[in-house]
């Protein structure tokens, strides 16, 4: 027989709820908030549903045209190929690295 000179505590009760996801329950809920009709979407959830809604239709202004993605991918093609041809058919690198003192 053991002896204690502290009273041991007991374990606490772990009381855990699962809840269970369903994404069509789910849906079916958003869409009926986004529609204005009844559903069980708590203040919380309704706020959210709302400012994701208009993340996304803001993010899609933020994407741009395909306009403006063609021109980036012009300016970066140009960095590029600038770059190489600097490297590749001139002495700018040899003249940079003399006046830095690099001997090769």
């Amino acid at each position: 027989m053991r002896f204690f000179v502290f009273k041991t505590p007991k374990p606490k009760s772990f009381t855990y709820i699962p809840r269970y996801y369903d994404p069509d329950k789910l849906a079916l809920e958003q869409k009926k908030a986004a529609m204005g009709l009844d559903s069980t979407l708590t203040h919380h959830e309704q706020i959210r549903l709302q400012m994701s809604r208009r993340w996304r239709r803001g993010s899609s202004v933020q994407e741009g045209t395909p306009m403006s993605k063609v021109i980036t991918y012009a300016i970066y093609a140009t960095l590029i190929l600038g770059s190489v041809y600097l490297i590749m058919f001139t002495d700018f690198i040899e003249r940079l690295l003399s006046a830095f003192g690099v001997t090769h």
